[in-house]
Formats: C-alpha cells, sequence, structure tokens
C-alpha cells in the first residue's frame, strides 16, 4: 500500500472517532440503554412502583380485602315503605370482637354503615349519630342498652317504631328476653319524646304493629302476634302484626292458626295466602316443643302432588314459633302421606324457624 492511502486511512480512523465522542457527550444518562432486567421506567420509586399509579394500587389492594371479608347473616328489624317495623336478614361484617349484639344495633342508625345494605323501600329507625355506648346482658334476660344523647332527636312519631325495632332486633338472640333503656349511664323510666313507660323494660309481649282491638268483648280479648307476607316491588318479606282474639279459647294455638286464616284485618300491602276453605281438623297440640296441626287438603296448593306453598308453611311457622314453647311445626292433611314444598322437597321432619331466619347467638 503506498503512503499516501496509509495516511488517507489513518486520517479517516482519527475523524470518526472524533464525531462519535463528540456525540455520546451530548446525550444524558437516562437516554443510555439501562441494563438487561432493570429497565427504567419514569416515575418509579425506589422500590420500583409507579408513584403516580400508587394511590390506585393502594385503593386496589384495599378493595380486594373488603370483598374478602368475613360476613354473617343477620335478622334486623327496619322500617319498611308503609312505616312497619320488619324483619330484614343483611350481611353485615363479622365484628372483631364479641360485641355482635352492639353492632346489630348500630346497624339500625341512620345514616349509618347500613346505609349501603338497605333493601329497597326500607330505611333505618334510630337516630342519626345514635352511638351503643355499652350492652349489659342480666341474668333474667334483660338486656340494659345505654345509648348516647343523640338518641333523643327522634320524632314522636317514631317512639313506637324505635322500641320494637331494638326489641325485636336484640331477642333474636339466645338469652336475650327484654330490653331496658339507659341513656348516658342513666335509667329511662319512660322514652324521652312522648313518655312511653319503660322502666319494666320492653319485650315481644308488648307487640309490633299492633293493631286496634277488634270488635267485640274488649276485656276479653288476648293479644297474638302473627306474620304476614308482604311485597315491595317484586320483592316479599314478612312483616309481624299484633292482633287480638278472643281470649276465653282453651287452647291459645288454636287461636294463633285461625287468625293467620283470616288473614289480615285490615287493609296494607300483607297478603292473604290461605284458602279460604281452610281449616284445622284437629285441636292443635305440643309435645316436646312440636306443635303438630292437621289441616284439610284446601290448605294444599295442589291437592294431587300434596304441595303446600311455601308461603303458606313459612306464614304458619313464624307465626307459631313466636310463642312460648313452639320450637317446631308438624303439619298434616287429611288422606296426604306425605307433603312437598314448592321445590318437590319431602317435608320429613317439624319445620322450625331456623329453615327460614338466621340463628343469632351472643
Amino acid at each position: 500500500m503506498k503512503m499516501r492511502d496509509i495516511m488517507l486511512v489513518a486520517i479517516l480512523f482519527v475523524i470518526a472517532i472524533f464525531v462519535t465522542g463528540c456525540f455520546q457527550g451530548e446525550q444524558t444518562s437516562e437516554e443510555i440503554d439501562p441494563p438487561p432486567q432493570s429497565e427504567a421506567v419514569e416515575g418509579q420509586n425506589v422500590n420500583g412502583t409507579d408513584e403516580s399509579d400508587q394511590g390506585e394500587q393502594q385503593s386496589k389492594e384495599s378493595n380486594q380485602a373488603g370483598s374478602q371479608t368475613e360476613t354473617v347473616a343477620r335478622q334486623l328489624y327496619l322500617i319498611d315503605s308503609n312505616g312497619m317495623v320488619a324483619p330484614q336478614t343483611l350481611d353485615i361484617p363479622l365484628p372483631e370482637s364479641k360485641e355482635v349484639a352492639a353492632q346489630a344495633l348500630e346497624y339500625l342508625v341512620m345514616d349509618g354503615p347500613v346505609s349501603a345494605l338497605l333493601p329497597n323501600g326500607f330505611r333505618a329507625v334510630l337516630p342519626p349519630g345514635t352511638e351503643i355506648l355499652g350492652l349489659n346482658l342480666q341474668e333474667d334476660g334483660t338486656m340494659i342498652v345505654d345509648v348516647s344523647e343523640d338518641f333523643k332527636e327522634y320524632n314522636g312519631e317514631s317512639e313506637l317504631q324505635i322500641l320494637q325495632a331494638m326489641t325485636y332486633t336484640l331477642t333474636e338472640f339466645d338469652g336475650v328476653d327484654r330490653v331496658q333503656l339507659w341513656i348516658e349511664g342513666e335509667e329511662q323510666e319512660e322514652m324521652p319524646v312522648n313518655g312511653t313507660p319503660i322502666l319494666d323494660g320492653y319485650s315481644r309481649a308488648n307487640g309490633i304493629n299492633i293493631m286496634p282491638l277488634a270488635a267485640g268483648d274488649i276485656m276479653n280479648q288476648e293479644a297474638v302476634t302473627v306474620y304476614f307476607p308482604a311485597v315491595h316491588h317484586e320483592t316479599q318479606y314478612f312483616v309481624p302484626v299484633t292482633q287480638h282474639v278472643e281470649g276465653n279459647q282453651d287452647n291459645m294455638f288454636e287461636a294463633v292458626v285461625n287468625a293467620v286464616l283470616q288473614g289480615p284485618n285490615y287493609e296494607s300491602n300483607l297478603r292473604h295466602v290461605f284458602n279460604m276453605e281452610t281449616a284445622l281438623l284437629n285441636e292443635p297440640t305440643l309435645k316436646d316443643g312440636v306443635l303438630q296441626l292437621e289441616f284439610n287438603q284446601a290448605i294444599l296448593k295442589n291437592r294431587e302432588a300434596g304441595i303446600i306453598s311455601d308461603d303458606v308453611m313459612e306464614t304458619l311457622v313464624r307465626s307459631l314459633t313466636e310463642h312460648q314453647g313452639v320450637k317446631s311445626v308438624d303439619v298434616k292433611v287429611d288422606q296426604i302421606d306425605q307433603i312437598v314444598n314448592e321445590n318437590g322437597d319431602v317435608y320429613k321432619e317439624p319445620v322450625n324457624k331456623n329453615m327460614f331466619v338466621p340463628k343469632d347467638k351472643l
């Protein structure tokens, strides 16, 4: 190679090195390709988490954790669209403490945690801001309920609804027979607005959704609580009502059955689910907590298949197990070997309330 060619190649090589060095000097360190498996992402912190998305990620994790929160089915007494106190079974978070009864009352407070769970047409009953300061179950079955001053801020027309909702919600728990009210540590002899007497406490014996006395011998009438189905926007639920029946009957269970068969005695959204020809054939008998009933075939929805309406069965069981000593109901039908529900399942054993509502325990 000639000397001139050698010198030309050397000059071109030096120029190439010079140009390359200038180009790299103008680049920033962020523009240099990162090492494999450690690609830089704009906005990330030292933990590799995108700071702009960190809050969103925590929210998602929180939501995922919330969706996994363990819940428990609890029967609470709320107010329906007709102003009646009625039970609704809601899935509420299982409390970390053992204060399950206190939690149940907290879910009766307006604008409280129940707000997101309220069924269509229902509302809570306790005044907004009411705090449950303490519960104390006595040996005689009386539950002392201590509430904050906010409890007093209710409309007088709701006074009985408040008493009934609290009492029926708490007496769903084993061992609770009545409720006694305290406000800020002070025992109450009467309700703070309309003055309803409560010194001896309030129990289911005081009634719920109390109907006016029927015409006739008022002195000889006795109050009984029965259940009837109601419907709101195609959603069915059961409403307890306290009615009065003739108190001189030898068998009060027969009086309760007859009250159910007659249906609601006032205009409302309550449904009458029995065939008008339905009748008891024998006097009800109670043995070992099982109330035995025998009806004519008019009680059936389908006589050939022996099908009894689910609404009929639930109405009977809810109404009769409301009364002391009755744990379950055994329904028999004249000349029918076995009765089945609307799904075709045979009623092999007496039916208890737990088939329809959860059993609460303290």
